[in-house]
């Protein structure tokens, strides 16, 4: 009898839908209450960081600058991560990352408004994780934290299959715009939770993460696997 094989769920359509919502949960999350930062994708932190320099406003150039260093630090962590744990036996080393996710994310949410510099440099840190572990999801090379690439990896795909009626580019292209909905979904949740909850709001974020780190214990036949590139 032919032995199955299994692939890892870490790049499935699940876990894409997963990490979307957190990610557009955190960004509302650090925005609505935490001192209108973005903490997922950094280029408004680099804009803002530019406005208060040429302002020469120091203190607030020191609240954007700092979570752009902890989107850095998140990024070595993941590869750390990937490097000691990559044969792991038991858990994926994406596992492990989304784990130290959850685990940052609940010390978040019982941070007091006193200390939003240290619950936005710890959400731009676990953006980072995330953004570096999961690259690829079901196929298309996607980001789950932030829009602008995948908006414009979309609308490509689209043209070419304009253009050469290749229905697999329509199905990838519409894959991202997909992930963008999902994280607009995650960040309209994420607003209605705050305004609801306030800082602990942060829990249901934990949540959700919790669901991707469970889903990862599911394997799905090597087939429908090994179409992506796995680690």
């Amino acid at each position: 009898m032919k032995r199955i094989q299994f692939g890892q769920m870490s790049e499935s359509r699940q876990m894409g839908i997963v990490l979307a919502l957190a990610g557009g949960f955190m960004d509302a999350y650090t925005y609505t209450i935490r001192g209108h930062v973005f903490a997922n994708a950094q280029t408004g932190n680099i804009v803002l960081l530019g406005l208060n320099l040429a302002e020469k406003n120091w203190a607030g150039m020191f609240s954007y600058l700092i979570p752009i260093l902890a989107f850095l630090a998140g990024i070595f962590i993941a590869e750390f991560v990937r490097g000691k744990f990559r044969n792991n036996a038991f858990l994926h080393w994406r596992q492990i990352c989304v784990a130290i996710e959850i685990l940052l994310l609940i010390a978040v949410a019982f941070l007091p408004q006193s200390m939003n510099m240290a619950a936005n440099i710890t959400v731009s840190f676990v953006c980072a994780l995330q953004v570096q572990s999961f690259r690829k999801l079901n196929g298309i090379v996607c980001a789950t934290t932030m829009c602008t690439g995948n908006l414009r990896s979309g609308a490509d795909l689209l043209c070419q299959y304009f253009r050469t009626k290749d229905v697999s580019l329509r199905r990838k292209g519409m894959q991202y715009f997909l992930v963008d909905a999902i994280f607009l979904l995650g960040a309209v949740t994420g607003v209605l939770c705050t305004n609801g909850m306030r800082e602990r709001s942060m829990l249901i974020c934990c949540g959700i993460l919790l669901v991707g780190f469970l889903i990862m214990f599911i394997r799905e036949d090597l087939p429908l696997a090994e179409e992506r590139a796995r680690d």
